[in-house]
């Protein structure tokens, strides 16, 4: 009786539109903004914890971040330039390969999967043209408004206590009363709702830059 012959280990994932993403080594050109957003549209935000009939999706998210981002950004800069609110709009665009881990679980994983993600997103920036590494002053604006964005989340969606949710995301100051009233009405919405809007924003600001 011969022995059976093992299976090739597949390293890398189909996408909708046709492409295969090699996981260990992706490609610039085997990504695609509509698998992206697909996949973004499709993945919840909190491991799915959130209240109202849909998942609070990574795709809605984005576009929530790259509000604050770029509202904040134009409060000190006449407007903030459409390559860095890109830059914000696709700040986990990796996410719809390796979904939403929240931190605890990426924490326990440890740096092997942090390495796997800047990769993968080096490799979505290249695609679009956005630097490999961002400069440090616009990371650290793309992260405040990650944060603004989680403490909201966290509060209006996820069932943390204003106390709890400062104690993990800080406390937002210093937002203009019109964008605190649009976060504080944060609602899911249906996957193809994230998905178009996700794509709409991408489009408005891939052609201004």
């Amino acid at each position: 009786m011969g022995h059976e012959q093992p299976r090739p280990t597949r390293a890398w994932q189909r996408m909708l539109s046709g492409r295969r993403l090699d996981l260990l080594n992706p490609s610039p050109a085997d990504i695609e903004i509509d698998d992206i957003a697909h996949g973004l549209a499709r993945v919840a935000r909190w491991n799915g914890q959130t209240i109202g009939a849909h998942a609070f999706s990574v795709a809605q998210h984005a576009l929530v971040v790259e509000d604050i981002f770029s509202a904040i950004g134009s409060a000190t800069d006449a407007q903030m330039p459409a390559i860095w609110r890109l830059a914000a709009l696709l700040h986990d665009a990796p996410e719809y390969v390796v979904g939403d881990l929240i931190s605890p679980f990426k924490t326990a994983i440890g740096l092997d999967y942090k390495a796997f993600e800047l990769r993968l997103l080096a490799a979505i920036h290249a695609r679009y043209g956005l630097p490999a590494e961002l400069p440090t002053d616009v990371q650290a604006q793309i992260k405040n408004a990650d944060r603004i964005a989680a403490y909201f989340e966290a509060t209006r969606l996820a069932g943390f206590s204003e106390p709890e949710a400062t104690i993990y995301f800080g406390q937002p100051k210093g937002l203009a009363p019109e964008l605190t009233a649009k976060l504080a009405a944060l609602a899911p919405v249906p996957a193809d709702a994230a998905q178009r809007d996700f794509l709409n924003r991408f489009n408005l600001l891939i052609e201004r830059f």
